[in-house]
């Protein structure tokens, strides 16, 4: 039985889920790792819903040292549906002010250490990212944002850097130039990786600052990122809460992100080695089953 239909990503400044009937915790380890916190369980909007602190309680990890793998594949196993993540960003564009928010549609890779696909050790498969957001969920977080009344800029692309650190003005002026909206460290490894697993992934992009290209503004200083996180978290939270409840009562338009290992397993199912198959059984399980195992190596 699943655990949760839902599961909740929280990003810098929002660590738990006001209104949350917690239920329980449960600390997975996965076939990657362990995941970046316990899950807490409970009730939101009367669903069930799984919450994860993306950087653990505390923020205790960077982006770099987030296991992104462990993350997506501890919902999986939770059996969680759709994924509703929660981030901070940068904003590119002037008309994108600090306390805003936006649902990025499309993504740019800026990273260069994150593993970010759970195939390879013998099983590949190649999923398609041409819309990296479910479309289903992306038209549910804007009219959930819009009704919390929230200032809401639907669809744009996030440019996903490595970090720690911030841009440099260069890089800011570079990114803009090539037409990004936000910017920020976490979400495209949570969006490949929530494809593969066909799970449903959207997120609120929730403004912080404006990165260092708008000279007229402050460069990015974490005191005053500090303050309108505390701000944003009660936004993201009230967002949340409005989109549950919008899925629990069937809002939700139809998408292909449940099948999207349909056609992407490219291996042949009989030289799948048995332990890829078995560590990925909650994945691709319902394309290979159990089918030739003896017979696929170890």
């Amino acid at each position: 039985m699943s655990e949760a239909t839902i599961g909740v990503i929280g990003g810098s400044g929002l660590y738990a889920m006001e209104g949350l009937q917690v239920r329980d915790e449960q600390r997975l380890e996965t076939p990657f790792g362990a995941p970046s916190d316990a899950y807490v369980l409970g009730e939101l909007e009367g669903v069930r819903v799984a919450f994860l602190a993306r950087h653990g309680r505390g923020h205790r990890l960077m982006p770099s040292e987030l296991n992104f793998r462990a993350n997506l594949f501890g919902f999986k196993l939770l059996g969680v549906e759709r994924i509703l993540s929660v981030s901070a960003v940068g904003s590119m564009r002037r008309r994108y002010a600090p306390t805003d928010v936006v649902i990025p549609d499309q993504f740019f890779d800026r990273t260069r250490h994150r593993p970010d696909t759970f195939f390879g050790d013998g099983l590949v498969a190649h999923v398609s990212l041409a819309d990296p957001v479910c479309p289903a969920l992306l038209d549910l977080l804007a009219a959930a944002a819009e009704s919390a009344g929230a200032t809401v800029h639907r669809g744009g692309t996030y440019l996903c850097m490595e970090g720690p650190q911030f841009s440099t003005r260069a890089e800011s002026h570079v990114y803009r130039a090539w037409g990004v909206d936000v910017i920020g460290m976490t979400n495209l490894q949570e969006a490949k990786l929530a494809r593969e697993a066909e799970i449903c992934y959207g997120t609120l992009a929730m403004v912080t600052d404006y990165d260092c290209w708008h000279q007229e503004e402050d460069d990015v200083e974490v005191h005053a990122v500090l303050e309108v996180l505390r701000q944003n978290a009660a936004m993201g939270q009230a967002i949340v809460r409005r989109a549950v409840a919008a899925l629990a009562a069937g809002e939700a338009g139809d998408c292909a992100c449940r099948d999207a290992l349909r056609y992407a397993l490219i291996t042949d199912p009989a030289a799948v080695p048995a332990a890829t198959r078995r560590r990925l059984a909650p994945i691709v399980g319902r394309y290979l089953g159990e089918a030739n195992e003896e017979g696929s190596g170890a």
